[in-house]
This record gives structure tokens, sequence and C-alpha cells, in this order.
């Protein structure tokens, strides 16, 4: 009998460049939602808008979308930076550039850096605000997979912005070594720093 061969599909490469297929999350609580799904262009159109889509968006896409509001704090959007557009090309344009830096820098897999720095950054514990007979307490809570994530992510690309915004350094130099140094849980790192502020204050709360 002639053996079947059964064709392989092709592995796909993130822009041709990445391969995700070897990828490890060791955080469980994160597992479900860094999405490492292999495409050749990441672009989603923003169509994920139904509950838990965010997962749905592989994670270098979820940090260029972040990477277009760097100025951004809170409600103040307080520093409009011109190089940080709506423009899908010109902001993975820059993460492109800066996986290109941590991958010369480190000789490790520029997303398997991401995703270290990603765990390393997410905060367990924050602090939100309870009102109980008319006062208002500070009250610790644990903080979901989802939101972990992307504070992980808003305070890598604020680091990143804070190091490049009137420096030498341009934003691609800034996001590759933000990410850097939050992969090696340095405390340099500003998402390291906030993660520990935010665990702080939640241990006090208790």
């Amino acid at each position: 009998m002639m053996e079947q061969k059964t064709a392989k599909l092709p592995e796909f490469k993130i822009f041709d460049i990445y391969d995700l297929s070897e990828i490890k999350v060791e955080d469980p609580g994160l597992k479900p939602v860094i999405n490492l799904q292999s495409k050749l262009i990441l672009k989603s159109y923003g169509r994920n808008t139904q509950k838990f889509g965010q997962t749905k968006v592989n994670i270098v896409e979820r940090l260029m979308n972040k990477l277009a509001v760097a100025g951004h704090r809170g409600k103040k959007h307080r520093i409009i930076l011109g190089r940080s557009t709506g423009k899908y090309s010109k902001n993975m344009k820059t993460v492109l550039e800066a996986f290109k830096i941590i991958e010369k820098r480190t000789g490790k897999n520029p997303v398997q850096v991401l995703v270290n720095a990603i765990e390393n950054s997410a905060p367990k514990d924050e602090v939100t605000v309870i009102e109980y007979g008319g006062a208002r307490y500070p009250q610790a809570v644990d903080v979901s997979p989802l939101r972990r994530v992307n504070l992980a992510l808003k305070h890598i690309v604020h680091g990143a912005s804070d190091r490049a915004f009137n420096k030498k350094k341009n934003i691609a130099q800034g996001l590759a070594e933000e990410i850097i140094l939050a992969s090696e849980n340095n405390g340099e790192s500003f998402a390291i720093r906030k993660r520990n502020e935010s665990e702080k204050q939640a241990d006090s709360a208790r």
C-alpha cells in the first residue's frame, strides 16, 4: 500500500521574521490571556470588540496598540507625541526596530524577552476604594489576568516614552531598553517600579 503523505501546513513567522512556536509563558495565570498565534501580518482591524476579545489579539499587536497612546496618562493626555500616531505601519515599524535591538543585545527571540518582561512587570495585587458607612477605605484586591497584561504593557510603553521624550534616544531604543530591563527584573525599569509600588500599596491596605 502506498503511504499517504499528509501535506504539512506552513508554519508562519510573524512578518516572516520571528518564530512564535517555541515561546513559553511560565506564569500559569497569564497563559490563557497572552496570545501567541502566528500570523504573517498582525492586524485585527479592531474587530475583536466582544468580551475577552483582547485575548484573541496577538501580544505583539497589543504592544503596538498601546504604543499609539504612549503619552496618555490616565484621563489627562498629558503629553502629545507626534512620533506615535494612529498609523499602523508607523507604530509597528517602531516595535520591529525595538525587536531588532533586543535581538542584537540579548541574542534571544525578542518576543520571548517581551513575554518575560510582561510576566515580571504584571502586578498581582492593587488597591481599590470601597465606601462603607459614608467613609471611603482603600481595599487590596487581586488583579485579573487580562488586566495584569494590560497594566504591564501600559507601564512598559510609558517607561519607553519617558526614556525617549526630550532625550537623545528614539522611541524604538527606549522601548527596547525598557523591555530588556523588565525581562531581567531590573529595578531601573519603570514597569517593575510600578509593579512594586502597586503591590506595596496593596500590602499596606490589607
